[in-house]
């Protein structure tokens, strides 16, 4: 065959290939030298999706050693300034040597993949954390910029954020106070730094049922497109691999799973390798016992009360005690449900308003019970509160008695089952603190909990309506 004749099939194909890996992010990562499993090739098909706009925010939940960093936070952001020639992306990861070294490895397949990919790095482009692309025809550059969970993003704008992940370890994940961080920082400083259209990728292995994961998928459920991938497959598989098939066999068998199940625990196995983490047992709540209904019970199904534990201080520093109103309901059938928890941090007239526009949302129907702590300031505390409550049934009465002492029968029921939550934000900071009753930082919620459930266990006869009506404020 005539050398011009090869040379030219030969520009042909690299044509086609260079086609190809633009439009196609599984074969740009074959190009790349990787070999995609079906899991892989389903997380790039999502991708795709958020790259085209179909989708704008994507949680990825696969557990250790799945590669989903691999082709997420390596392959995905170089192929995505191949379709978003000038926009900007921000990758952030625990520390910052994580999001370095992603970024190192994203700049390196640019430099060796650059005239198929169909740009290149820009000359004056040095830092490994941060990088600017040029397209030919485009004046305007693409840039990358990798930083820590806790690092700053002030003054810069992305079109694209990557999070992966957001915890760095068990203790961490374990900690109320480094959670909280993570989550302002994602709310406070990462969203806010997105452009309009901006899109989020989320790439994690669960750790806690109130992590970053966790917390998303209770306040923001349907704003979320959520790929979970445990490494034994449970019903109704993304993949239609049958219950209990291992995720990627030709990497991990069923055999090596197991091994690794015995090793690490089922707390440990339950969370980081099948994405259902579990809260611990508690010394006196069983909260694996307290099941989550998905909606209310239909009224009227019995009675129901709303309890409050009143802070000491109003807001300060540190970690200030919380005030908390307890929705709590009996049923007919004997069963305690908890409707809602509502807790704010705030001074007098935050309380008073929070309490006077729960009422309001509850009803007449529901008691409104509050501590009356021993002495005069307290009876003029309590006196206030029941005049902003006027036209409601309000009960005071002083605290007798050891906080766990009151709360052992309401943890009884817990323990036989008899005590359910109905499904809502509020859950997992509900459940952890009965968890670590009575050795946690806080107990005002389990505190609300006890007055609500003596309320309702000495008032039996008040199942019916009360209808008082409403006094002008």
């Amino acid at each position: 065959m005539p050398n011009s004749l090869k040379d030219s099939q030969t520009l042909e194909w690299e044509r086609d290939r260079r086609r190809a890996i633009r439009t196609s992010l599984a074969d740009w990562a074959r190009l790349a030298g990787f070999t995609p499993a079906a899991h892989h090739l389903l997380l790039l098909s999502e991708l795709e999706a958020l790259s085209r706009g179909e989708i704008d925010r994507l949680m990825v939940l696969m557990p250790p050693g799945s590669a989903k960093s691999t082709y997420a936070s390596v392959l995905f952001p170089a192929w995505w300034f191949t379709q978003h020639a000038t926009s900007s992306v921000i990758a952030a990861s625990h520390t910052s040597e994580l999001a370095e070294h992603f970024a190192r490895s994203v700049r390196n397949l640019v430099v060796e993949h650059g005239p198929r990919l169909g740009y290149g790095l820009a000359q004056d482009s040095r830092a490994a954390a941060r990088f600017q692309v040029v397209h030919a025809g485009y004046k305007t550059r693409g840039e990358y910029f990798a930083t820590g969970v806790r690092g700053p993003i002030t003054g810069r704008r992305a079109d694209l954020a990557i999070i992966d992940d957001p915890v760095k370890s068990q203790a961490e994940a374990d900690s109320p106070g480094l959670r909280e961080h993570v989550w302002n920082w994602f709310r406070s400083d990462l969203t806010t730094r997105l452009k309009p259209r901006g899109r989020i990728v989320l790439i994690m292995t669960r750790w806690h049922a109130d992590d970053l994961g966790g917390r998303l998928l209770a306040q923001q459920p349907a704003e979320w497109r959520v790929i979970r991938l445990p490494a034994l497959a449970e019903p109704d598989d993304p993949l239609g691999r049958p219950i209990g098939a291992p995720l990627w066999p030709e990497w991990e068998d069923a055999a090596a799973l197991a091994r690794k199940r015995a090793a690490v625990g089922e707390r440990v196995w339950s969370a980081l390798f099948q994405q259902t983490p579990r809260l611990l047992e508690g010394s006196l709540f069983r909260v694996s016992r307290i099941a989550v209904l998905e909606m209310a019970p239909a009224f009227p199904p019995g009675r129901a009360v709303r309890a409050w534990d009143l802070a000491a201080t109003a807001g300060g520093t540190g970690d200030p005690d919380w005030t908390v109103g307890v929705k709590l309901l009996r049923e007919i059938s004997g069963r305690f449900v908890v409707l809602d928890v509502v807790r704010l941090r705030g001074g007098p007239h935050d309380v008073e308003a929070a309490m006077a526009n729960t009422a309001s949302q509850d009803g007449v129907s529901v008691s409104i019970g509050l501590p009356q702590d021993p002495g005069q300031a307290g009876r003029a505390q309590v006196a206030w509160l029941v005049r902003a409550l006027a036209g409601y049934h309000v009960i005071a009465s002083p605290e007798s008695g050891a906080k766990e002492t009151r709360a052992l029968p309401v943890a009884a029921q817990a323990d036989a089952g008899n005590l359910v939550l109905v499904r809502g934000p509020w859950n997992l900071p509900f459940l952890e603190e009965l968890r670590d009753f009575p050795h946690g930082a806080k107990d005002d919620q389990v505190d609300a909990l006890s007055r609500a459930f003596g309320m309702l266990i000495e008032e039996p006869g008040r199942s019916r309506r009360i209808n008082v009506p409403l006094m002008p404020r």
